[in-house]
């Protein structure tokens, strides 16, 4: 998901690590249930594993919920923040049932018919209309994920804590990215994330639905290594 980055990123001299999380792509699912901040613990134990104390984390909507729990349990670690289709809200009790619903579906009938359901939410119309090419990577990756981790990581993030707190207490460089066609995540939602970060670009995208970072990827990238200068500029 993060190819169109990470060649940009170590070209302009950053060390980039894009992990497969628990039971995704081609890490192990250790277990059927876990924590949600279990993700953000195993992030910081592949940056101990590889030597890296201070970083910049950033994440894509259930990335980014992760990122901010990467930022809870050690901000004195954490350089910069990225934001991308996200939001830093807990489940509504509605929105519980719902993932745990779906989780049960797909632990009965795989990814392939909740992938193509999902797909139109996923990546804009007018993405989908002039580069249909990135629709069917996205539905790729989808249907290839291990249905037992997909359900896991859904009953998981159903219970994840409020993470206003945690960008409200984030002080140093951050920002946030969201399209204006993203299905997820609203423009008051990117609102309230700038509104909550001391030190926040907030790139509204036009067109763009809830995977920017491949359906611009031009613009994605540029927001990305401006909050890399700013990060080197700080020297946080």
């Amino acid at each position: 998901m993060w190819r169109p980055q990470v060649g940009v990123l170590a070209a302009n001299g950053w060390r980039v690590i894009a992990p497969d999380l628990r039971g995704y792509g081609e890490s192990t699912l250790t277990s059927g249930a876990f924590a949600f901040e279990d993700f953000g613990t195993d992030l910081l134990v592949l940056l101990d594993e590889l030597g890296i104390e201070r970083f910049v984390v950033g994440g894509l909507s259930m990335g980014g919920q992760i990122a901010m729990e990467v930022c809870r349990q050690a901000p004195e670690r954490v350089r910069g923040l990225l934001l991308a289709a996200t939001f830093p809200q807990s489940e509504s009790e509605q929105g519980k049932i719902r993932r745990n619903d779906m989780a049960d579906r797909l632990l009965r009938e795989g990814m392939a018919g909740y992938a193509a359901e999902v797909l139109p939410k996923m990546v804009g119309a007018r993405c989908l209309r002039e580069n249909p090419a990135i629709g069917e990577a996205v539905l790729e990756m989808m249907t290839k994920t291990d249905p037992r981790a997909a359900a896991a990581a859904l009953r998981a993030r159903a219970l994840r804590r409020p993470y206003e707190p945690v960008l409200a207490g984030f002080g140093r460089p951050a920002t946030v990215v969201v399209g204006d066609e993203d299905a997820f995540t609203t423009r008051d939602d990117a609102m309230k994330m700038a509104s909550l970060l001391a030190d926040c670009d907030l790139r509204w995208m036009p067109g763009v639905g809830h995977m920017p970072n491949l359906e611009q990827t031009d613009s994605f990238n540029a927001a990305l290594l401006g909050l890399l200068e700013r990060v080197r500029a700080t020297g946080g």
